[in-house]
């Protein structure tokens, strides 16, 4: 039963990035306190495609003219969810699997979860998937080099989606589908831009805008936010700052924050993202990561895309804001852009009986396509 959550913690009196109308900038909470410049996106689209479904139990009619319904999948189904390790480049990468046939579905977490994040989807999608689900390196259980060892072009979406590509290829042994929540949605549209051959499509659950990115700094904040990267990484201060954020009341209230329905914000959910965060060399990748401000953005991964892609949104996500992600419509690879009413940014977990049944209509979508497509042509 989920516990309450705290209004005195200092993370609680952040203010929402995105009380008002206006798009403001998306700042994840541990870095609001910190309040250096950051300004809002301007996206290069000229056009806006008429797509976009509201996903809702008041419109049953228009889901399932879609092939679309509700569900309320029983997430302690009987199919046996296997928790193993896969060497990769010398590392030990914990994944878990479930599932004998159908297409293959990989699930990708977003920053600071794990595949445990995913335990509402994976039995109900192994009904009629092969389902797998990884803890990119540096998080959940798999190993977590350390950053000064393996050096700062380690941990970026280029690996992680060079990580993605290779795991299809030694344990899936298969072309995919790609499951992808927030960051996770950069790390499934990378892999897809490197070796479009293994993916077949992919679902972007409120992927991340990478508010932080340096592109999207104005020029005169550029150096201060370097600066600020370099105090983190170079003393004590950044691990001080992570020993705040690594607690269970600091951890509960961050969520409680990303979580629209927070009754859904349980002690074991507390633990799922505490717990492996608390391991050796944590707080060192943590740290790398926010001060990771380069790389991809998904509005240059999406036109470089040849898979089909569906993007859902929790439309009460305030790190992540739907009036910025609605513009991902306009790239021709996004069948549709389909709204989560009042689900924050982790629709997965906090809206399974959504997400999942969303899931296997497009898996079912274009599986069939691509079987119709070898039928056709005598393979």
């Amino acid at each position: 039963m989920a516990t309450a959550c705290s209004s005195t913690l200092p993370f609680s009196k952040l203010p929402l990035p995105f009380s008002s109308a206006k798009p403001s900038i998306s700042i994840h909470p541990f870095l609001q306190q910190l309040r250096f410049p950051l300004r809002a996106p301007t996206f290069p689209f000229a056009r806006l495609k008429s797509k976009g479904t509201v996903l809702s139990s008041q419109l049953r009619v228009h889901f399932e003219d879609h092939g679309l319904e509700t569900s309320s999948d029983n997430i302690h189904s009987q199919l046996q969810v296997k928790s193993r390790i896969w060497k990769w480049k010398g590392y030990s990468i914990r994944y878990q699997c479930s599932g004998d046939d159908g297409p293959a579905l990989v699930l990708i977490h977003g920053f600071g979860a794990n595949s445990d994040h995913w335990r509402k989807n994976i039995s109900a999608l192994a009904e009629s998937h092969r389902v797998y689900a990884l803890d990119l390196i540096g998080y959940g259980y798999s190993d977590k080099p350390n950053p000064d060892v393996v050096g700062e072009s380690f941990y970026t979406f280029e690996t992680w989606a060079a990580q993605l590509n290779d795991f299809c290829v030694d344990v899936v042994q298969d072309e995919a589908f790609f499951i992808c929540n927030s960051i996770g949605g950069v790390v499934g549209l990378q892999a897809a831009v490197m070796k479009p051959q293994i993916c077949k499509g992919i679902v972007l659950l409120n992927i991340s805008l990478r508010m932080l990115h340096i592109k999207k700094q104005p020029w005169y904040g550029r150096p201060l936010i370097r600066s600020f990267q370099s105090l983190l990484r170079n003393t004590a201060l950044g691990k001080y700052f992570f020993r705040t954020v690594a607690t269970p009341e600091s951890v509960k209230n961050i969520l409680c924050q990303c979580y629209h329905d927070t009754s859904q914000v349980t002690d074991e959910l507390v633990q799922i993202i505490l717990n492996p965060g608390l391991q050796p060399g944590a707080a060192d990748i943590f740290l790398e990561f926010i001060c990771y401000s380069g790389g991809p953005l998904p509005e240059e991964l999406l036109p470089r895309v040849k898979c089909p892609v569906l993007i859902a949104w929790g439309d009460k996500d305030p790190w992540e804001p739907i009036e910025l992600g609605r513009n991902y419509r306009s790239f021709e690879s996004v069948e549709d852009f389909v709204v989560l009413p009042n689900v924050g940014h982790c629709p997965q977990d906090e809206a399974p009986h959504l997400v999942n049944p969303l899931v296997k209509s497009f898996v079912s979508r274009h599986a069939t396509r691509s079987a119709s497509a070898c039928t056709s042509s005598g393979v």
